[in-house]
């Protein structure tokens, strides 16, 4: 796809949202169920069902998922989706790329072992590596625009208000 077939395919969507503000505003859902004799969860993923379970440092058996993992691979999606279009409506050509994150944890937190170690990733890392003619500048300017239009980046950078609550199902 080039820019123009992205402009294309983009502009009457963006219209209907500059016009009609309310129909961008979509409520993206996700929807697991409790394993009835395991440690984990399946996860409904709209292509297949993901199984998450403990990672092996918190004594899993490593044939899970593990959601750390799944959050990385998440923010590698969004970030490689991202950069993709961005370079095509920039019209920065991309030879090919590879994007990579990693996340430090300390497992101490989520096991309870230390009250002073924090539960989830202290840092996480999003490293693209292209292969690509384009000068620095340009370079710049489509990391400056993956990071402002990456969905789960900005999620993750903002951390946004969370609401948990329990309840009983319904029998």
């Amino acid at each position: 796809m080039d820019s123009a077939a992205l402009r294309a395919l983009q502009a009457p969507i963006k219209e209907r949202y500059k016009t009609d503000p309310k129909a961008a505003y979509i409520t993206l859902k996700a929807r697991g169920t409790l394993d009835d004799t395991n440690i984990a969860c399946k996860v409904e993923t709209g292509r297949a069902l993901a199984v998450a379970g403990l990672h092996p440092a918190t004594g899993g058996s490593g044939l899970e998922l593990c959601s750390g993992d799944m959050l990385l691979e998440a923010l590698v999606a969004c970030a490689g989706v991202t950069l993709k279009a961005v370079a095509t409506a920039l019209d920065i050509p991309l030879k090919s790329g590879v994007v990579s994150a990693e996340g430090d944890l300390d497992f101490r937190g989520t096991l309870g072992v230390a009250k002073d170690a924090p539960v989830g990733f202290a840092q996480i890392r999003l490293t693209f590596d292209v292969d690509t003619d384009a000068p620095q500048e340009k370079l710049d300017q489509l990391l400056k625009l993956t990071e402002r239009y990456c969905v789960v980046y900005q999620t993750i950078r903002s951390g946004p208000p969370v609401e948990v609550k329990m309840q009983r199902a319904a029998s």
